[in-house]
């Protein structure tokens, strides 16, 4: 199968399950630059159900980056710990004083200009590129690099998400008109089908396309 083909059979899939099954959440209704970089934050090693209520009023307590840098250290911190990530408190406040003194407010649509801003890394600026300017960029975490290394046959092992051949193919496959929605649609079917323990293969909307079914059907036939 040609290698287009097969990224579009990739795009047309994932997204049809994905309007079949997509979760709700309030972050996934803005392309606020500054409300995914919160979402985001808050993510980190947590649970999405965890995140909503305290996205949600976190971000009518403080609307934007200017309403942020004003904020009290220590009501960002009791956020934070409620989340368990106590050891975040001081991403928020710094990254809100950076963009508000070297980008007058505005989160750039830059790469490295977003990886500079404090508490941003790869996945986070990834994310902001494709869901709020539309770029697209591979964004890479441990399930979506879990995903690649299954459905192409890889077999990589140990910490493979910043690995070359992963990056790669996260390349191609946010190669895509609306890399936004196909990153939603990537962390949902990574979060419900293609698991790390025991991955839904029988409902995967991928399963006649990816290495691993065919690796497991050889087994059961042999």
């Amino acid at each position: 199968m040609k290698k287009q083909t097969k990224i579009k059979q990739v795009h047309n899939n994932i997204l049809d399950w994905f309007n079949q099954y997509a979760r709700d959440f309030p972050w996934r209704h803005t392309k606020d630059p500054y409300k995914i970089m919160i979402a985001e934050f808050m993510l980190h090693r947590t649970r999405a159900e965890q995140v909503v209520p305290v996205y949600n009023e976190f971000t009518k307590k403080y609307p934007d980056v200017f309403a942020l840098v004003c904020a009290n250290s220590d009501d960002i911190r009791k956020v934070t710990e409620h989340l368990g990530l106590h050891w975040r408190s001081e991403h928020f406040i710094k990254s809100a004083k950076y963009i508000v003194e070297k980008h007058n407010g505005e989160l750039p649509e830059d790469y490295k200009d977003l990886r500079k801003i404090p508490g941003i890394g790869e996945y986070i600026a990834g994310a902001i590129l494709t869901v709020c300017f539309n770029k697209p960029t591979p964004v890479v975490d441990s399930n979506i690099a879990r995903f690649i290394n299954r459905f192409y046959g890889l077999n990589l092992k140990g910490e493979i998400r910043r690995k070359k051949e992963i990056v790669q193919k996260a390349k191609e496959i946010f190669n895509h008109d609306n890399p936004g929605q196909l990153l939603f649609a990537m962390v949902d079917f990574t979060a419900l089908v293609c698991k790390p323990q025991k991955p839904n293969c029988d409902s995967c909307p991928l399963k006649f396309l990816c290495s691993l079914n065919k690796e497991q059907k050889i087994v059961e036939e042999s």
